[in-house]
């Protein structure tokens, strides 16, 4: 729930991009969200200048009252250029500094992570390994030790089979095409796999799917909202020094 909004000029703008939906949210520096939570479609086959955009558009009822912005983007991203986004539109994303043109736009400073790190900052209890999956449009993960970010590794291109990869044996494109049992199944197996190798203390689920989950998790393992995880866009600011996170100012 929303608290009153503020009108101090030291919030952050935090956004999730997802191969599904943009959400939104104004935080404080504490990561309490100051403003209703908004999302609109993602464009189809969604090009930078579509997610720019639909950024531009989505925050328009929100008061200028912030001073930084965080982005969560579905896709590997280096010091706030854009490298991959398999969910987007294909061959339009290599090497794009979507960073520098929102900054731009906006005339703000940004932080441009993966959308599961930022997801995993929002979420995380802070305590041993953890791991965050997002099972939405595709497979996203991230990793964090003692609540601190691991350098991001896109797991999910890697290989589960001879044929598919982790996005395409457990994103919402699979989940269309087998139904609720067999990716269900699909995902006992994901997580049985992460077990085995990662021995995490605790994994959370998040993503548009993870309502679909329809059997009993483990005590370690926790249901997350994207609502949780879009608070990660204010310790994206309050911690990024530690972990060196490259911010971009606007260009005059």
């Amino acid at each position: 729930m929303a608290t009153q909004k503020k009108a101090e000029n030291n919030n952050i703008l935090s956004i999730d991009i997802g191969g599904t939906s943009i959400k939104t949210v104004l935080l404080d520096e504490s990561g309490n969200m100051i403003t209703e939570y908004l999302k609109s479609k993602t464009p189809p086959e969604a090009t930078p200048k579509d997610i720019v955009t639909g950024i531009v558009e989505l925050i328009k009822p929100f008061p200028d009252s912030y001073n930084r912005v965080s982005i969560g983007f579905p896709g590997y991203v280096k010091n706030g250029i854009v490298k991959t986004a398999p969910n987007l539109a294909k061959n339009k994303w290599a090497d794009v500094d979507l960073a520098q043109r929102v900054a731009n736009e906006l005339g703000k400073p940004v932080r441009l992570v993966n959308d599961a790190d930022q997801q995993g900052l929002g979420v995380v209890d802070g305590k041993g390994f953890e791991i965050v999956f997002t099972v939405g449009t595709g497979f996203g993960t991230a990793l964090l030790f003692d609540g601190e970010l691991l350098p991001h590794l896109e797991l999910a291109h890697f290989p589960i089979n001879k044929e598919e990869d982790y996005d395409d044996y457990i994103g919402n494109k699979a989940f269309e095409k087998i139904g609720t049992e067999r990716w269900n199944k699909r995902l006992k197996k994901v997580i049985e796999i992460y077990k085995t190798v990662f021995n995490y203390d605790t994994l959370y689920i998040g993503g548009g799917n993870s309502k679909q989950i329809n059997f009993k998790l483990e005590d370690n393992i926790k249901i997350v909202t994207n609502r949780d995880g879009i608070k990660g866009g204010a310790k994206l600011w309050k911690l990024a020094d530690k972990y060196n996170i490259f911010t971009v100012e606007p260009k005059k």
